[in-house]
């Protein structure tokens, strides 16, 4: 699409954006009440994409302690959400594993660890050998203790452990639910780590403070190196609705029977990872449970099912969303679509089981397609067979043309050339006698591209489907939704 529309003269020439017009256009705003997101927003849409990565290593922050003190449930609600996996037995976790995580505006990796135990044997020894790891490979360690129970002999064994590191160490005191437990946590001063600090994981009583003493003594930049790469294979997930062929195409990406394919819909439950070699590059497909038409009426595993579904796509960078080209489009198929654009994900549409189509069903699809799918045109499509893996190479290239849509940035000064070009031409119809005016644009973010249209009235959703359209044929975004959001201003009062 963005190869056949001719780009305009003034827009060539602010290929990499005009600073000096940025400022102008700015300058403008200045008699509009703006606060402080506003501001910080307009700042923040000049930084260059790869400022975070040019930082340098994000600090990593370990969390240690013997087995079944709570350290997944803090992990969880540091992170905000239900990413560790917490049951009420000790020895749930046994990796080491990273996540991502952020407070008050610092970014850093924080470590779940397995229970750290004295002589430990078998699969325990191995466990408390990754913690040990994780202690040297962290810039931070959080030692957890239960502060009910009391400094054991174990915490003690860690205690040394720590001491011999020479890591900054914050003593985590959890489970103290309300004040009655206080005096338990004063009571592992003893330790000799500093002040205890008295926390509820499972409640989230106390855990700010925690993390404000964290930052307090982390560094900017990790003295540990890339130790926790974070990236890696992209990341691409085969939704749709049950019985496609999403693991099929899998096995037939995979040149091994890697999942369970029956005639029978709903034979995958769990999502099922797998580094896949395509066009020179390494990928991790993610083949999930197919998506019904009323989730909150199935029960069970297909419940359950649908819930991993659902992560599985958040998870991942870019989903090919598989459509049965042999029979009609369901509705089931759109609602596929959307979820997908809902969830912000670059998407490929494949139309699977091409070698049972016939050219009078061809005719048919092509006039579905545009009566069904006529809110992503921008998507782009593949048609191919699962079974004989015919067209499976076209499946690469369309991959990599959503993900790098799905990173591209607009310099600001080019992105306001381009609509003050567009809204001169094309401005905003009056309502109610009046006409609201477009200030000037941002954009906020990537993965998906969201602008930030600061406007002095309300702006309609048919004229904002009216700037996407142009956004698209201008600066191409195929294969990714885009969101614009309109923030009105009103003029100071003098």
């Amino acid at each position: 699409m963005s190869d056949t529309t001719p780009s305009s003269p003034a827009l060539d020439e602010l290929e990499d954006g005009d600073p000096s017009l940025a400022r102008a256009l700015r300058a403008g705003l200045e008699e509009f009440d703006l606060d402080e997101d506003d501001q910080a927003l307009i700042e923040r849409g000049d930084l260059d994409p790869d400022d975070d990565q040019d930082a340098g290593p994000l600090p990593v922050v370990a969390v240690v302690g013997r087995p079944n003190v709570g350290k997944s449930t803090l992990v969880n609600r540091i992170l905000g959400r239900r990413e560790a996996v917490v049951e009420d037995v000790p020895g749930v976790t046994r990796d080491r594993v990273a996540y991502d995580a952020e407070w008050t505006g610092r970014r850093f990796t924080l470590v779940d660890t397995g229970g750290w135990e004295v002589d430990a044997t078998g699969i325990h020894l191995r466990v408390a050998e990754q913690a040990e790891v994780a202690v040297e490979l962290a810039d931070v360690v959080m030692f957890v203790v239960d502060a009910v129970v009391g400094a054991t002999d174990t915490d003690e064994a860690v205690v040394r452990l720590l001491r011999r590191s020479g890591k900054p160490v914050v003593l985590v005191a959890n489970k103290v639910d309300d004040q009655r437990f206080e005096a338990d946590a004063t009571a592992l001063w003893n330790l000799g780590l500093g002040e205890p600090y008295p926390v509820s994981a499972l409640h989230g009583r106390g855990s700010g403070d925690v993390l404000d003493a964290v930052l307090a003594v982390l560094p900017d930049v990790s003295a540990v190196g890339g130790a926790y790469r974070r990236g890696g294979p992209r990341r691409v997930a085969l939704v749709g609705r049950p019985n496609v062929g999403k693991s099929s195409l899998l096995n037939q990406l995979a040149g091994s029977e890697r999942v369970v394919v029956d005639d029978l819909a709903g034979t995958t439950r769990d999502p099922v990872d797998e580094l896949v070699e395509l066009g020179g590059k390494t990928w991790r497909f993610v083949d999930t449970a197919g998506i019904r038409r009323r989730v909150h009426q199935t029960r069970g595993a297909d419940f359950y099912a649908s819930l991993r579904t659902q992560t599985a796509l958040e998870k991942a960078e870019v989903a090919v969303v598989l459509v049965d080209a042999a029979t009609t489009i369901a509705e089931q198929d759109v609602r596929v679509i959307q979820q997908v654009v809902d969830a912000g994900r670059a998407l490929v549409v494949a139309y699977n089981k091409w070698d049972l189509t016939d050219e009078e069903r061809r005719y048919f699809l092509e006039r579905e397609i545009e009566r069904d799918l006529v809110q992503i045109p921008w998507a782009p499509r593949v048609n191919l067979s699962a079974r004989t893996g015919r067209h499976t190479d076209r499946l690469v290239p369309a991959l990599e043309r959503a993900l790098a849509s799905w990173d591209t940035r607009i310099p600001t000064a080019k992105l306001n050339a381009f609509l003050g070009e567009v809204v001169a031409a094309h401005p905003h119809p009056v309502r109610g006698g009046k006409q609201p005016r477009i200030l000037f644009a941002t954009q906020a973010s990537t993965r998906p591209p969201r602008f930030v249209v600061f406007a002095s009235g309300f702006v309609e959703a048919g004229y904002r489907r009216f700037l996407e359209r142009r956004l698209r044929e201008q600066f191409g975004f195929e294969g990714t939704p885009i969101e614009i959001s309109v923030r009105v201003k009103e003029k100071r009062r003098r």
